[in-house]
């Protein structure tokens, strides 16, 4: 007589359904009420070890998923976008906590002070240019103790207003950190390229300009050109017939007093060649360049700066990163 063979059972058994609900409890306990595996282990009546496997194949079969909400993941987003059009390797974004370009300034000055801070260390020497956004990150610096640095100009001097004055902004920033700063005894323009090529040959000239060559990290700041309140113009007061030079040359940005065009590269424009500052060249050897910007008038000149591949790293704020972004994606370059 054949033997009947029993129907498989389609149902999980019992067992399984237990294990199921015990994984179902530890990954809850675990993830959602934050407690320890011990814990869990004492709660449900089972070993440590047993909990360890039921929240590792929890995880294996896909039953967790973990996601992050941040208020600066809308930045970290912006950083990321910047990254993307190129230029840079680093950027850092703050969010536009005001409409005052003051307030967002202060902002980005003190995140790029901080930057600073972290970068360097006993022994260093850091170059820099005059300017507004330079002047905000020697009032964001609160070191936790002396650093003893070099503080260098990178171009040389124009005075009248306490940001157009690199000796002036490099003597605060040495002050603040604990070091000591060399100052630059010739003006930032020469009157043509051959006075330029005899200042820069002096030898107290020249020998603060091999101490700037030989940096660790540059705080420069960007210039814009185009709009009303450009500050270049305070750097060399020109007539309104340089201005229309200025603007037939293509100039879209300014960079340690260098006239750039949309591309980053540098104008064919006189004053060009009479500059006492570091060239260019020069200041792509630096291993560490900062650049600190903050304001809408400023965002096709940053764009121009980071196609010229002039920096390692920028830090703005949060509307002018925005709008950065707004116009290269609107000449069609990626956003």
């Amino acid at each position: 007589m054949p033997i009947a063979k029993l129907k498989q059972k389609t149902t999980a058994p019992r067992e399984e359904i237990v294990i199921a609900r015990q994984m179902h409890q530890a990954l809850v306990l675990h993830f959602l009420e934050g407690l320890t595996q011990a814990q869990i282990a004492d709660q449900l009546g089972i070993s440590h070890a047993t909990v360890n496997r039921l929240i590792k194949r929890g995880r294996q079969l896909g039953l967790v998923e973990i996601k992050i909400k941040s208020p600066v993941e809308p930045l970290v987003d912006m950083e990321e976008r910047l990254l993307a059009l190129g230029g840079i390797s680093r950027a850092v974004v703050v969010p536009t906590v005001s409409d005052n370009p003051q307030t967002a300034l202060q902002a980005v000055g003190e995140a790029a002070a901080r930057l600073l801070i972290e970068e360097i260390a006993d022994g260093d020497t850091i170059c820099i240019t005059g300017g507004k956004g330079v002047g905000a990150v020697v009032a964001g610096l609160q070191p936790a103790r002396r650093f003893d640095v070099e503080v260098i100009p990178a171009t040389g001097c124009v005075q009248g207003k306490h940001y157009t004055d690199v000796n002036h902004v490099a003597t605060l920033m040495a002050d603040r950190l604990g070091g000591r700063s060399y100052q630059i005894h010739a003006p930032l323009f020469a009157d043509d390229a051959e006075q330029r090529g005899m200042l820069i040959n002096m030898r107290a000239v020249a020998d603060v300009f091999q101490r700037a060559r030989e940096a660790k990290v540059a705080v420069v700041g960007i210039g814009s050109i185009l709009s009303s309140d450009s500050t270049y113009y305070d750097l060399h007061p020109s007539s309104s017939e340089d201005r229309k030079a200025i603007e037939h040359s293509g100039a879209r940005a300014e960079l340690l007093a260098h006239l750039l065009d949309g591309e980053g590269r540098v104008c064919d424009y006189s004053l060009n060649g009479a500059l006492v500052s570091l060239t260019l060249e020069e200041f792509a050897a630096i291993p560490t360049k900062i650049g600190v910007a903050s304001g809408l008038n400023k965002a096709g000149s940053i764009l121009s700066v980071l196609r010229g591949n002039h920096l390692d790293t920028l830090v703005t704020d949060e509307a002018t990163g925005a709008r950065i972004l707004e116009i290269a994606s609107g000449e069609g370059f990626s956003a």
